[in-house]
């Protein structure tokens, strides 16, 4: 074709048509093989959304994936410019994959908001993204409003406005009241879509302070309220009851546009007295009733996935008892671009020709741009064998190294529309893909598909023939489709074989194999019928099929075409289906299926079942035993044996047993020989020689068998020889030189004949000798001696009766007796991994050596001492370990870590075992430690415990310290923070100071060698506050005893047994107590064993019963709610149902402070702060008066006093210009709380005198702070100073009110 020929329109449809036909077979296969050797342009394979709003807690992921030949690199843009990824440390580009992770943690997120697009490329195109813009989701807070509170009289309509904050994405608004209860909406109260709360007439009922508005932000999950709103509804002057009117929308009409593919949502909603109906109804047509719906009582109308067809005038009508009014939406529909057809990825041979289409529609009309390789196609390079023509792009006769990826653009106002499609110039010859000798099975009578996928470039032209020679054409009864399937339209048996399918291009030829097998049709030939049964009587449904002989069916019977019910009364045979005493709920329709792998039949019948017709009642009882039993047909090892049924009794026979009694050899007992049907009366017995026999009969029906018949006559076989030998045949030697062969005995009715014997045959194995052999009866073993040490031997065992020898037996393999290993192992070697295991290595001795079957070997180690230990221990255990089969190494686990340990190995076979091997030492490196031994918590003061403990019982190693952790419990037992402590490994004592009072502390104590730290034990205990006992009471005749010293109250956790074991005598030990704000805290040891045990307590002096409190499993109890400033008697007590004894500690006495006892803080109190309020004022006046003084020129008297003194201590104070420098603001020494120069505050914060204080007082007149003559206030001067005696004559003042006056004078 010219390549310079100009495309005619018409003739360029035309051709479009036909090119499109042309090159819509020629697709990529998705056979991984096949792709593997493809060069691919890229294809974008996931990409986020256009719209991503991305939460600012989280990192930001913007998708974007593509494959490719090779695989594609990646790029991206930001707001239209060149995003280097690698300049930003917060961006990552996943490897081999274009998505970005965009770390926004304490970073401003909005500097990552922008317009993204990706781009892959590789050497054959490039492939573009959708421009991705990302954006933060907002959730902005509320405008502060001030709403005023509504009043309204009853009857009017009223609007709540809400007015959310817009943020991103809009929140969702819903209305609740101050305790978050939704509120109620219906026919007269309803939120419209714009969240606002209408009200079509208010009731008095509507008056509430509590009407929030609150708006839910999806993204981040917050929820914002809006002041709440106040509405009266007064009930004095009601609006009377009038026709409907529109709250929203306004007016008598309104406009709503929406975008096609969206959800239309019209609102009305009305007011009015009695509350209005609102009706929907379209003017220009029907709405849609699959995707309309109406909601908010009828209010709102929606229509989802909207359509062109959606578009036109919408009439709301709302209407009550007194009239109606109505309004008219119009709908207009537009469309932002969606696809008809989107470009597709094209495959081209060289000097080909093809088309792209990009076919779209929109409202208003799309704008269709096409780039290749992200360039816009006008300014991309020119090529000539390319034509664009609007939504088209035309390839002719086209040239290796034209291949690119084309993007279609198609955009108006609402959006727009992106695909990427490339165009591959390729050639490659042909393939096919369906696999070779792939077998075809069909129905006859029914379609046959034989595949013959194939790939190349040019397109491959697909040729078929019939066992390989007959070539087939397209037309009746054949059909080639484009794809390369071969369609059979109607198989038959004459269209099974062999058919080649062959794939030709200009660059080869290939050709399939593939086999069709047609099969006959399943069909049902006896069809189960209709069915009226009596109940309780059985139901059988018949249905008999044929199929094809190489197809297996399968029955699957179904009730009411669902599955048969689970019970055992449905019996499914191979071509019936039986229903057992049939009740009412058994009716229905049976239904028989019948499947192959290719087709299935099914048939249905009806069951009905009726009452049975009333009879008289029928009994059922056991059959009669037969009678009349006949021998006949007599022979050597059978008889005929026949006989006369007896009564059935109403039911029917199933079958007879036969048994048989042997006279000869087992008298009296009688074995069952066999089974017949219950029709039947003869049976064909087999026998056996030389046996006695005499037969009975029982018949069997449904109720159960019968009594025996009477016995046969006696009917005696003649002798032969026996039929079989002696099983279980072994060879076995219990000493090293002997062989015993055992064997199972036969019966007397096995042995066929009298004088039975066995011949005992052996020889042994692999030598050539002649077999030994020697006959006995009446035994069961044979003992061969004088034979080798293990060795094989072949040994038999016949049966030999008078009348001749059993079968020949086959040889049964057996060893001579063992004897003890003869060698120990050698090259011992130990490896060791850790501390707990090793690995131990040996050479394994020869098989001559072992002198039986081996068993396998033994490992004997045992540990000598601890490697910080200077002498063995005594007494260490020793332990074995066997290792089954011819090994040569084994793992030693659970060894001791840090440990000197020495082994030995022997063979083992079933004799024994061998010598032992050379001794192999070896050490365990360090570990953890174990647990220390101990921890007790002794002394116990308000601010203090002390701490005792023992080192672990097993070392491990060399101890490097111990670790405390401890924190505090409080009363609902949540635990502090953790405080940890490290002590030496040679330290055992240690005293925790400043800890809280009355506090239960919770301590973790574990040992630490150079491998880490050793499992932790843990203690409990408390800090005393306050310990009062009382004395236990004195019985007649004896003195009082001296009560236990107090100690603290711990609670214990299980300690090693040799700590926790007390010796005989009482069942508890200390009884501790401390009071707290939230009750008192019992603490005790207990060392009795399943009791219930009970903290008791009763008020001092009362004799009320004891309150009582089960406290199972625990050491401490705090009782709550006693009454404060009241004394409590407080003990311990033990029970038990199964013992009377009651164990008790001795009583203790607990007061509970009263409350008035707290102090006060008198800051707090209102009298207080008036007072100091008052003081405050009047230091005010006095100061604005001493201002006033001043600036007129008056002087202070003090200042005379000063002058005149000439006061040493004073002088430092002074500056140059005769002002106080040292005096400072109260503020700023209350900022840095440091002394004035030259003083010395105590510890305690107040200023102490010493004996040369002196005050101001001695330069005025009037020490008690009272105006002199002139006005001016001495008192305030009279801050005390103070002479260190030890740092030379300073003087400093403590901080007043005056002082921070003088600084601003």
């Amino acid at each position: 074709m010219d390549r310079k020929r100009k495309w005619a329109p018409g003739f360029g449809a035309v051709l479009l048509i036909l090119l499109g036909h042309m090159t819509s077979a020629l697709e990529v296969p998705l056979d991984p093989k096949v792709l593997e050797g493809l060069p691919q342009p890229p294809t974008i394979t996931l990409q986020s959304p256009k719209d991503y709003i991305f939460d600012p807690r989280e990192n930001i992921v913007i998708h974007c994936e593509a494959k490719g030949k090779p695989h594609p690199s990646f790029s991206w843009t930001r707001n239209g410019t060149h995003f280097d990824v690698e300049k930003d440390s917060k961006v990552l580009m996943k490897p081999g994959s274009g998505t970005l992770v965009i770390d926004i943690s304490g970073e401003k997120a909005e500097a990552y908001e922008g317009t993204y697009q990706c781009t892959a490329h590789n050497e054959h195109g490039t492939a573009v993204s959708n421009n991705i813009v990302i954006r933060q989701s907002r959730s902005p807070l509320w405008s502060k409003e001030r709403n005023e509170a509504i009043v309204v009289q009853m009857g009017v309509s009223l609007v709540l406005p809400c007015r959310p904050p817009a943020g991103l994405p809009p929140p969702v608004i819903f209305w609740m009241d101050n305790i978050f209860q939704r509120l109620p909406l219906n026919d007269r109260v309803s939120q419209a879509l714009n969240g606002d709360l209408y009200f079509s007439n208010v009731l008095p009922e509507d008056t509430r302070s509590d009407y929030i508005c609150y708006a839910r932000f999806p993204h981040t999950q917050t929820i914002q309220q809006k002041q709440p709103i106040s509405v009266t509804v007064l009930d004095s002057n009601p609006a009377g009851e009038r026709r409907p009117g529109f709250m929203a929308p306004l007016g008598s009409s309104s406009t709503k546009m929406v975008l096609r593919g969206e959800t239309l949502e019209l609102e009305c909603i009305a007011e009015g007295l009695p509350t209005p109906e609102i009706s929907w109804l379209k003017e220009s047509g029907e709405m849609p009733s699959g995707r309309m719906s109406l909601h908010n009582f009828q209010k709102t109308l929606k229509i989802v996935e909207v359509t062109e067809a959606d578009a036109g005038d919408y009439r709301c009508t709302a209407k009550n008892s007194l009239g109606s009014a109505y309004h008219i939406i119009k709908v207009t529909v537009k469309a932002a671009p969606f696809w008809i057809s989107a470009p597709r990825n094209l495959i081209l041979a060289p000097n080909e020709t093809g088309v792209l289409i990009c076919r779209v529609s929109g409202e208003p009309k799309p704008i269709i741009s096409w780039s290749v390789n992200g360039v816009p196609i006008e300014n991309a390079p020119q090529d000539p064998s390319r034509a664009v023509e609007q939504d088209t792009v035309i390839f002719s006769s086209v040239q290796t190294g034209s291949s690119g990826v084309y993007q279609c653009n198609a955009s108006n106002e609402f959006g727009y529309l992106m695909a990427n499609a490339f165009v591959s110039i390729l050639a490659e010859p042909p393939r096919v893909l369906t696999p070779s000798n792939n077998v075809y099975q069909v129905i006859s009578n029914r379609p046959a598909l034989l595949d013959c996928a194939s790939f190349g470039s040019p397109i491959p032209v697909i040729t078929w023939f019939k066992d390989s020679q007959t070539s087939i054409q397209d037309g009746d009864p054949y059909v080639i489709h484009n794809n390369g399937t071969l369609e059979i339209n109607v198989a038959q048996p004459l269209n099974s074989g062999k058919y080649t399918c062959i794939a030709t291009n200009n660059l080869g030829i290939k050709e399939n194999h593939v086999y069709l097998e047609v099969k006959e049709p399943t069909r049902i030939l006896k069809q189960p019928e209709y069915k009226v049964v009596q109940r309780n009587r059985n139901a059988v449904f018949e249905c008999k099929v044929k199929h094809d002989p190489s197809l297996v069916p399968t029955t699957t019977w179904l009730k009411d075409n669902g599955e048969l019910p689970d019970d055992e009364r449905f019996v499914v045979d191979t071509d019936s289906l039986t229903i057992k005493d049939v009740t009412s709920e058994d009716e229905g329709t049976y239904t028989c299926i019948m499947n192959t792998t290719l087709d299935q039949d099914s048939a249905s019948a009806m069951l009905t079942v009726v009452e049975a017709t009333p009879t008289p009642a029928i009994v059922y009882e056991e059959p009669e035993p037969p009678a009349d039993l006949e021998l006949t047909d007599q022979r050597e090892r059978s008889v005929q044996l026949t006989w006369i049924p007896g009564d059935e009794h109403n039911s029917p026979t199933q079958k007879f047993l036969i048994q048989y009694e042997d006279l000869l050899h087992q008298p009296g007992v009688w074995i069952n020989l066999t089974e017949v049907e219950g029709a039947s009366t003869t049976a064909h017995l087999s026998l056996s020689p030389f046996v006695y026999y005499s037969f009975r009969v029982l018949a069997l029906n449904h109720v159960g068998y019968s009594r025996p018949s009477q016995p046969s006559r006696q009917y005696r076989t003649t002798p032969a020889a026996p039929d079989e030998n002696p099983s279980d045949v072994q060879g076995v030697g219990t000493e090293h030189s002997n062989l015993i062969i055992t064997w199972m005995p036969l019966t007397g009715f096995q042995s066929n004949g009298p004088g039975l014997q066995y011949k005992v045959q052996w020889r042994q194995k692999d030598v050539d000798q002649d077999w030994s052999s020697e006959t006995v009866s009446n035994v069961t073993q044979f003992v061969v001696s004088g034979t080798p040490t293990f060795v094989p031997y072949e040994v038999k065992v016949q049966a030999v009766n008078d009348y001749g020898s059993g079968p020949e037996p086959e040889a049964v393999v057996g060893y001579s007796g063992e004897d003890f290993p003869l060698s120990a192992p050698e090259s011992v070697q130990v490896m060791v991994h850790n501390s707990t295991l090793a690995e131990v290595h040996w050479e394994p001795v020869a098989s001559s050596t072992v002198r039986g079957k081996l068993q396998g070997y033994k490992v004997y180690y045992r540990r000598e001492r601890g490697l910080h230990e200077a002498e063995a221990e005594a007494e260490q255990q020793e332990q074995v370990l066997t290792f089954s089969g011819n090994r040569s190494e084994g793992r030693l686990p659970g060894l001791q870590p840090y440990s000197l340990y020495n082994l030995f190995i022997k063979v083992l076979n079933s004799k024994g075992e061998g010598p032992p091997s050379n001794g192999k030492s070896f050490e365990t490196p360090e570990g953890v430690p174990g647990p220390p031994s101990f921890l007790n918590i002794i002394n116990p003061n308000m601010d203090s415990l002390t701490l005792e403990w023992g080192p672990p019982l097993n070392n491990n190693g060399r101890l490097t310290s111990y670790t405390l952790k401890y924190q505090p419990v409080n009363n609902t037992n949540e635990l502090g923070p953790v405080e940890v402590k490290t002590f030496p490994a040679n330290e055992t004592s240690f005293t925790l100071a400043n800890l809280k009072s009355s506090t239960l502390y919770k301590f973790y104590f574990n040992a630490q060698t150079i491998k880490g730290s050793g499992p932790t034990i843990t203690e409990e205990a408390f800090t005393i506050m306050d310990t009062t006992r009382i004395q236990p009471t004195v019985e007649t005749g004896k003195g009082p005893t001296e009560p236990p010293h107090p100690t603290s109250p711990i609670t214990q956790s299980p300690r090693p047994p040799f700590h926790k074991v007390r010796p005989v005598g009482p069942a508890f030990g200390t009884v501790n107590t401390s009071v707290s704000e939230d009750g008192a805290v019992i603490s005790w040891e207990y060392y009795g064993h399943h009791k219930n045990v009970f903290v008791e307590y009763i008020v001092e002096n009362s004799k009320e019963d004891w309150k009582k409190e089960l406290v199972n499993g625990t050491h401490s109890y705090m009782i709550k709610g006693l009454k404060p400033g009241t004394s409590y008697r407080v003990r311990v007590v033990a029970r038990d149902q199964a013992d009377s004894t009651v164990h008790s500690t001795d009583e203790v006495l607990v007061t509970v402070p009263a409350v008035a006892s707290r102090q006060v803080d008198i800051a707090t109190q209102g009298w207080f702060i008036g007072l100091m309020c008052a003081i405050a004022l009047l230091i005010l006046v006095l100061l604005i008066v001493c201002f006033i003084k001043r600036n007129k020129g008056g002087k202070y008297p003090v200042k005379e006093k000063e002058d005149a003194h000439q006061d040493p201590e004073i002088q430092p104070m002074k500056e140059d210009d005769g002002t106080f420098g040292e005096y400072r603001s109260m503020e700023s020494d209350t900022e840095d709380h440091k002394p004035l120069k030259g003083s010395r505050t105590p510890s305690n914060g107040t200023v102490r005198r010493d004996e040369s204080d002196d005050s101001l007082v001695d330069y005025g007149e009037g020490g008690d702070g009272q105006f002199n003559e002139d006005g001016s206030f001495i008192g305030q001067y009279s801050g005390k100073k103070e002479k260190d005696t030890h740092e030379g004559n300073e003087s400093s003042e403590a901080p007043s009110p005056v002082n921070a006056m003088n600084s601003f004078v």
